[in-house]
């Protein structure tokens, strides 16, 4: 149960975003775009509750927990989302996958995307996350999104940063 806190807080470290539908006119316009780089920045407060542990393969535990975010900042909304752990017998060593779906706003743009996260933990606290958009994941206006994100904490505080490439909307006139 000790290690199994210490996956519970490499997960939580690492989560953040997608859902909605995007209209047809909306994808074509967009997709015809020109491509932006930016950054985003906020903060997040995340919630981690363990489901049922998976134990299909013989000699293999996987624990299971759900996200549920709640973002501030240059991205607004909400998030949810599912990992997959695995522990070692090594204290303070550990694994993770998960993907979640943010819903909300980029910097004003509406719609939804996912991520993947991949990340370990080894002992003496030493964390390699890697989270990365799901290509094709991103929804009405923010149809075409790709990036990677970051989690930062500090002082018990969840923050991120997301490094994203978009294409520019076209004028409200084309869309409709």
């Amino acid at each position: 149960m000790h290690r199994r806190g210490g996956v519970a807080a490499l997960l939580a470290c690492g989560l953040a975003l997608g859902c909605m539908q995007a209209r047809t006119s909306t994808v074509r316009a967009i997709q015809r775009g020109a491509l932006v780089t930016s950054q985003a920045k906020g903060t997040f407060e995340v919630k981690v509750k363990p489901l049922p542990n998976d134990e299909k393969v013989a000699g293999l535990t996987v624990g299971r927990m759900s996200i549920d975010k709640q973002l501030a900042g240059d991205i607004e909304g909400t998030s949810k989302g599912e990992m997959m752990t695995a522990d070692t017998s090594v204290q303070g060593s550990a694994g993770y996958v998960a993907v979640e779906q943010m819903t909300g706003k980029l910097k004003g743009r509406r719609g939804s995307f996912k991520l993947l996260h991949m990340g370990t933990m080894k002992r003496g606290g030493e964390l390699n996350l890697t989270m990365t958009v799901v290509p094709d994941s991103g929804t009405d206006q923010l149809v075409g999104v790709t990036g990677t994100m970051a989690i930062i904490i500090a002082d018990g505080k969840h923050s991120y940063q997301f490094d994203y490439t978009l294409p520019d909307l076209p004028s409200p006139e084309s869309i409709e």
